[in-house]
């Protein structure tokens, strides 16, 4: 079990490094995380809905992700609520104390997902979330030493020195721990190291010789990886404003509060010659030669959030002087028409105003729909002229209705398997404004070229020579593995895990 000092220490990346190392030592091995707290999810082939970090550990695996890898995913809604999926379906919006008052039955839905986990895989491995020594939770505690007690499972306790105050951070945590499960760290492991690993020395020795527990290794800070990250905190460092540029393609994608699915963009933030950042004023998206509008936990309480910012005026003055628009999932219902919520399945709000740029109508449904599709691009000004097939999913409780006659970006040809024939988003008449309700279609390398190849030729500008091809998410779990085993102790790790 990879358990760390604090939120956004790596545990999640490295879980995904450990996947694929025992991976190709010819072991089966799973990813394990009893309750996630994120904004970023993922569809199994079941169509059961977990967190998005689970699903990139399961792919480093090499198998497809299940509702056993994270049976509790919590999706924060504002106003101390949460939206609680259990086994990939939603259970309602709930406070902490109505959680809690589930809490039997999680952990016995937790303790039947590692068992059978453990009956399947010759090899688990279980990431924690924030931190194990959190006093006020610890009778709380589903997710970390309780997991640990469960499987029986020795911890390795992260600690992220860029930050600062790694030392204090592992010792301290070290110590706030309970003996017993004090007993179960078996190994300290430093992340996100910038410099010569000699200079740390003094403080591994002091480290080691006060706790009585091995560092096992010292991992360097990876560059630009394109694997998605759990936390919406991952977005500060890749925050800026579009730098003015003659050649780059510049999108400009939307900071909501509660933005959803950003690892939509991934692939564009890794294609040479293009410019993304996350904005949040109206100035920010004034030279931009793409906006999107992404994914949102709260669409009602993400579009009042604009209004306040100022952008939805400049977002309707773009669309009138011909800018493009992309507006995806909760995006793609705040450009619409309205918002009805008859059932108050998303707020107290009946129904609410969108931005009017789009030709749809959203209706908030109690069911979440969550599926993967296979789905056929059609003719667009944003995609150029890409009729192919992508892979795509959909994770939503608001169903559009485009007006009749309305021109669609997409056709869906199947979801979770079974064909069927729906057509998706809409084009604004005035064809500038375009929205969807899939994720995940900019990992289609066909569409996103044409989208770029597109908005180059709108701009009168070329592609710069000699573009590199985007890595694929499989050369970057072989990066990441790399850095990686190349940093721990892994004879250690085989001896602490009980492997031959």
């Amino acid at each position: 079990m990879l358990q760390g000092t604090a939120s956004s220490v790596g545990k999640s990346l490295l879980t995904a490094a450990m996947c694929r190392l025992f991976r190709r030592e010819g072991l089966r091995v799973a990813p394990f995380k009893a309750q996630n707290m994120a904004l970023n999810a993922a569809v199994t082939p079941s169509g059961g809905e977990i967190g998005r970090a689970q699903a990139v550990q399961a792919e480093a695996a090499g198998i497809e992700p299940t509702i056993e890898m994270n049976p509790i995913l919590l999706k924060p809604e504002g106003g101390m609520r949460s939206q609680v999926v259990i086994l990939g379906r939603s259970a309602g919006s709930m406070t902490w104390s109505e959680y809690q008052a589930m809490r039997s039955q999680l952990i016995g839905i937790v303790d039947d997902c590692i068992a059978r986990l453990r009956r399947d895989f010759d090899l688990v491995v279980i990431e924690g979330a924030g931190s194990p020594a959190e006093i006020n939770l610890t009778g709380q505690d589903l997710v970390n030493m309780h997991v640990a007690r469960a499987a029986d499972a020795p911890v390795l306790l992260i600690g992220d020195i860029d930050r600062g105050g790694v030392f204090a951070h592992l010792a301290g945590t070290f110590e706030l721990l309970a003996p017993p499960d004090r007993a179960r760290i078996a190994g300290f492991v430093i992340n996100k190291f910038r410099g010569d690993r000699d200079l740390l020395k003094p403080g591994l020795d002091f480290l080691e010789a006060r706790c009585g527990v091995p560092v096992l290794g010292v991992v360097p800070y990876i560059q630009r990886l394109r694997i998605a990250e759990e936390d919406s905190v991952a977005l500060e460092d890749r925050s800026r404003s579009i730098l003015p540029s003659s050649s780059a393609v510049r999108i400009a994608i939307v900071r909501l509060p509660r933005i959803s699915n950003y690892d939509d963009f991934s692939a564009l933030e890794h294609e040479p010659g293009v410019s993304v950042s996350y904005v949040d004023s109206p100035e920010a998206i004034a030279d931009a030669d793409l906006v999107i509008v992404p994914g949102s936990k709260h669409t009602t309480g993400d579009l009042s959030w604009i209004r306040g910012a100022g952008l939805d005026e400049a977002l309707i003055r773009r669309a009138a002087a011909g800018g493009l628009v992309l507006g995806i999932c909760g995006g793609c219902q705040m450009l619409g028409r309205r918002i009805e919520d008859p059932d108050s399945v998303e707020s107290s709000a009946r129904e609410t105003e969108g931005l009017g740029l789009l030709p749809i109508v959203t209706r908030f449904e109690p069911v979440k729909r969550t599926t993967r599709v296979r789905a056929i691009a059609c003719t667009s000004p944003l995609f150029g002229d890409f009729t192919g097939e992508l892979d795509a999913y959909e994770i939503h409780m608001g169903r559009i209705r485009a007006i009749e006659g309305a021109a669609t970006p997409f056709r869906i040809l199947s979801r979770n398997g079974e064909a069927c024939d729906v057509l998706d988003g809409a084009i604004a008449p005035g064809r500038a404004v375009v929205g969807t309700m899939l994720h995940g279609m900019f990992e289609n390398d066909g569409l996103r070229r044409a989208m770029l190849a597109a908005i180059r030729t709108r701009r009168g500008i070329r592609a710069p020579a000699g573009l590199q091809a985007v890595p694929s998410r499989e050369s970057e779990y072989d990066r990441l593995a790399d850095e990686v085993g190349r940093s721990l102790d892994l004879a250690a790790i085989r001896r602490i895990a009980g492997l031959r």
